[in-house]
């Protein structure tokens, strides 16, 4: 669990109620779903980081990132989840990408990162997506 987490109704949460950003975790099979809220941005980067990290170490082979609800991404976080994909690789797993909301997804159409991603509509579909697993 990530450091300061509270576990809620089967989840993994890195942020309390109130709070600017939150990494809710949650396994759909052989899918680890880290769902994002709020803001990713330099100061609330670290929960993200460490959720992706323990999934790896934890040998996940699949981390799909469900942005439904996050409304906001800087460069530091799309810097995480880039580092987050290639420390998944290292271990032959993979990050992928569903519900990407206009703004967030235009940072990563601007930056060029979604050509690196596998990006999904949302996470219906991806989970749905039986050669990912």
């Amino acid at each position: 669990m990530v450091s300061g987490a509270t576990r809620r109704s089967g989840e993994e949460s890195a942020a309390g109620g109130g709070e600017r950003f939150g990494v809710a975790t949650r396994q759909r099979g052989g899918t680890v779903v880290l769902s994002l809220s709020g803001e990713l941005d330099h100061d609330t980067a670290e929960p993200l980081r460490e959720a992706i990290a323990q999934q790896v170490r934890a040998g996940a082979r699949r981390i799909l990132v469900d942005c439904g609800d996050l409304h906001f991404c800087d460069s530091t976080g799309l810097n995480v989840l880039l580092q987050g994909r290639l420390a998944a690789q290292e271990t032959d797993g993979r990050v992928e990408l569903a519900a990407l909301r206009p703004p967030v997804a235009r940072m990563f159409e601007i930056t060029g990162a979604h050509a690196v991603f596998q990006v999904y509509a949302g996470v219906d579909e991806a989970l749905a997506d039986e050669r990912s697993d």
